[in-house]
């Protein structure tokens, strides 16, 4: 018997509506709940109560996404310091929105490891001081960014749990992420949330996962998620859960002169949690 289907979420990354509107799409295309960044609109305009009744009601669940250095990419004048300080103040807001889980972009890949050393031992104190699992997002630009030095942060923190999302290792290694690699092997007890973008050795999103040209790059990705869901540790909480995160921001490669997107985010987003229903080896 495999392990249970994960929850699937729906990404507010490039989404501009209202929090209903994004509980109405999410239930229209099948997702379990939604992934949504901290500060995202449709949190921040609606009382932390209200957003509760209100994915309650949907019967909806709620991943939140946490961030510090200024952005996505860190500042490089942000000091550990003020990374951990903008955790600490995060972590102590998230309860207030009853989220399943907290998924975390922190640190910087600039770092010496002495200096990422300190900086997780305390990282790794203040999420543990949450009541919620909190896990680390394997993300470019930030201190797990790499699979070749990952192992170090896995040796050293025995208690480090993880958000994979290979689509950035892809990119950051030149080369696709399989379970035979080493790295991908290590951290596979570790995984506790997936951000299921489909990256290829040049980049970190291919134009649409399910067209012929990606097939390669689809079972990979595919291979190593179910390899995380299967090897989860006893030291896992709550459910398994996926985030189908296409997105925009340059991710979704555009056509010369138009600058049109080569596909649809939402319906890239809304096949991809359709396709993973339908994996029968999780």
């Amino acid at each position: 018997m495999g392990a249970p289907a994960p929850l699937l979420l729906f990404s507010l990354w490039g989404f501009a509506g209202d929090l209903a509107a994004a509980s109405t799409l999410a239930r229209g295309h099948g997702f379990d709940g939604l992934e949504a960044n901290l500060a995202h609109p449709a949190l921040a305009a609606v009382e932390p109560g209200a957003v509760v009744q209100q994915l309650a009601a949907a019967g909806q669940a709620l991943v939140l996404e946490l961030l510090t250095g200024g952005d996505y990419v860190p500042r490089l004048d942000c000091t550990p310091a003020q990374h951990l300080e903008e955790l600490e103040q995060q972590l102590e807001l998230a309860p207030a929105l009853a989220p399943l889980r907290i998924t975390v972009l922190t640190g910087s890949d600039s770092w010496p490891w002495p200096v990422q050393e300190r900086f997780w031992s305390r990282a790794l104190e203040l999420a543990a001081a949450c009541p919620l699992p909190v896990s680390f997002e394997t993300h470019r630009s930030r201190s797990f960014y790499s699979p070749w030095l990952i192992g170090s942060y896995l040796e050293a923190f025995p208690q480090l749990r993880l958000t994979a999302d290979l689509s950035h290792w892809c990119a950051v290694a030149e080369r696709l992420m399989t379970p035979e690699l080493e790295p991908v092997q290590a951290i596979a007890s570790r995984v506790d949330h997936i951000h299921a973008r489909v990256g290829h050795a040049q980049g970190p999103s291919v134009g649409h996962p399910f067209a012929p040209e990606w097939a390669e790059a689809l079972t990979a990705h595919r291979r190593c998620w179910q390899l995380f869901a299967r090897e989860r540790s006893a030291a896992s909480q709550g459910p398994f859960t996926i985030t189908p995160e296409f997105g925009p921001d340059g991710y979704l490669p555009l056509l010369p002169f138009t600058r049109q997107p080569v596909a649809d985010l939402l319906e890239i987003n809304a096949a991809m949690a359709a396709w993973l229903r339908r994996q029968v080896s999780w």
